[in-house]
């Protein structure tokens, strides 16, 4: 009898003049999100998405899992505006939801209808009580048996799944994220696609230094990010002559300070070409030598877009814990290396002064070895 997903989008129910803009979105990507299964109507009241269902909820409420701008979703009952037929449709729905006890709580946005929400409340819930004989608890019920009356109908459900949040991939522009194979830039990754980005992955790979099972963990980590985005771009920069070029011509001690300078460069430069308007890391503050606030100042200095750093207050913890929830933590602690871990120097610089840096970046050609980095994009395309 589940003809329909009804969902609740709140954080976009606030916005202004824009709002339209965001629920559009909101339905183009749970469209997108949909696609693959049967042709069906989604439409949009005030406040709610509702879905048609094609006898396939298990594997809609599997996909609305993962569209952000999506708070919450129910699969509902629908009843015409007259009171034994909700009463009828409500004993459906509390007989297939497991419990002892219940209890019924009504939202009533059509004022029209001729019974108010408390009344709806113990016509409804005298006819439940009944017809089964099962105890009301309006403290501590196992069930809710919840009734929206609107102005097409009323909706009857039980089940309130929460989703994502955020906002709709898409709605706050493109980002470029910095996606190495470990377990803060995924994370990263998803927590900017939580706040509306759209993203274009930027990975630097340094064969034969680093393994060709390295680019694929990060292919890996970029599937499970595109489960949340509906696709997910991936650009490979072949990073092995940089590296080669800074290990020839500058002090050990600023090997990483001036990789990350580079690897921002071609960021910076990606991003250009990508219509990107921000850089994210992984970066978290104090984690490693180029971590912290003296490095990230002096590694800023290279680009003018900003810099979108989601988990810099977070400790590794937080962050694993995370990594486990959206499914990149078991793909990242793979023990395939990146360029950045085969590059650390056995004393790194963790408060580089600006001057010396540029000063150790004398010897390099800078501009050919961005410019040779570029020329060698590989661009792989992830559905």
């Amino acid at each position: 009898m589940y003809s329909t997903v009804l969902v609740r989008y709140g954080e976009i129910s606030l916005k202004g003049k824009n709002r339209s803009d965001f629920e559009q979105r909101l339905l183009t990507n749970i469209d997108t999100a949909l696609a693959g299964l049967p042709p069906r109507k989604i439409r949009k009241t005030f406040g709610r998405v509702f879905i048609e269902l094609k006898d396939d909820l298990e594997e809609v409420k599997e996909r609305l899992r993962r569209v952000f701008g999506v708070v919450s979703f129910s699969p509902v009952v629908e009843a015409p505006l007259d009171i034994a037929a909700i009463r009828e449709r409500a004993l459906y729905v509390l007989e297939n939801t497991p419990g002892y006890t219940f209890k019924v709580e009504t939202k009533r946005s059509n004022k029209g209808f001729p019974y108010k929400s408390p009344e709806i409340n113990h016509l409804v819930g005298g006819y439940l009580l009944a017809r089964t004989g099962q105890k009301v608890d309006v403290h501590n019920p196992d069930r809710v048996v919840h009734l929206e009356i609107r102005n097409d109908g009323a909706y009857i459900y039980s089940q309130i799944i929460p989703g994502p949040g955020g906002l709709p991939v898409g709605i706050t522009g493109r980002g470029v994220l910095l996606l190495s194979g470990g377990l803060d830039s995924p994370v990263a990754g998803w927590l900017g696609l939580k706040r509306g980005l759209e993203l274009t992955g930027l990975h630097f790979h340094s064969f034969p230094f680093t393994s060709e099972r390295s680019k694929e963990k990060v292919i890996e980590l970029g599937r499970i990010l595109a489960r949340y985005a509906s696709g997910f771009r991936l650009v490979v920069a072949h990073f092995t002559e940089v590296q080669k070029a800074i290990r020839q011509n500058c002090p050990e001690e600023f090997y990483v300070t001036v990789m990350r300078r580079m690897m921002f460069r071609i960021a910076e430069k990606v991003a250009h070409r990508e219509g990107a308007l921000a850089l994210l890391t992984g970066e978290s503050l104090g984690q490693v030598a180029s971590q912290t606030l003296e490095s990230i100042a002096v590694i800023n200095r290279v680009v003018e877009l900003p810099v979108l750093r989601p988990v810099i207050s977070w400790d590794k913890t937080e962050i694993m814990e995370l990594a486990r929830q959206i499914g990149t933590y078991e793909i990242s602690i793979q023990p395939y290396e990146d360029c950045c871990t085969l590059f650390v120097p056995r004393h790194p610089a963790t408060k580089p002064r600006l001057e010396k840096v540029e000063k150790a970046e004398e010897k390099l050609d800078v501009e050919g070895l961005v410019q040779e980095c570029l020329e060698n994009l590989e661009t792989i395309e992830i559905d």
